[in-house]
């Protein structure tokens, strides 16, 4: 019998002392949804070249079941006319998902929350988003990929910043 190098033995027993962290997705659904189409309601005229905002902004709690996680993607998209400024639309929307997330350490948590469990479900919001805009009148609208990084660096940066100038005055 060949004898097993010290190495081997030792990524053998890291690889069992870590357990691998298990995420699965156990609910997605529209929480809060308002479209309002302006264009239909006041009606504009000139050049209908759109220019659209978009914000987003992210929510994660605890959930009263064990390792469950509730992570709401709010998104605020406003499509204006180039030309004079005019609202042609106002999309708000807040998706939801629900998470069981085990063997994630707590120090990791956070940044998991808010941004692997926002990526897994945005494929699913820009589906809404592109058939309510294209049910309502206007050209589908198909949101760029977020960078939920970004985001989330941006946040942290923000509260730092506010943080900063709390304890400055």
């Amino acid at each position: 019998m060949a004898k097993k190098p010290k190495n081997a033995e030792k990524s053998e027993a890291s690889t069992q002392t870590k357990p691998t962290v298990k995420m699965q997705i156990l609910a997605q659904y529209v929480r809060d949804m308002s479209f309002e189409n302006i264009v239909a309601q006041k009606g504009i005229s000139g050049d209908m070249a759109p220019e659209i905002s978009v914000q987003v902004n992210l929510d994660a709690k605890k959930r009263p079941f064990d390792n469950q996680y509730e992570v709401i993607v709010k998104t605020d998209i406003a499509s204006k006319t180039k030309e004079k400024g005019e609202p042609m639309f106002l999309l708000e929307l807040e998706y939801g998902g629900i998470f069981q997330i085990e063997n994630l350490p707590e120090d990791q948590l956070h940044p998991y929350l808010m941004i692997e469990c926002p990526r897994m479900i945005f494929p699913f919001l820009r589906r809404v988003v592109s058939d309510v805009t294209r049910d309502g009148g206007f050209p589908p609208l198909n949101l760029e990929t977020i960078d939920f990084v970004a985001l989330y660096k941006a946040e942290i940066q923000r509260r730092v910043a506010e943080g900063a100038k709390e304890k400055a005055n």
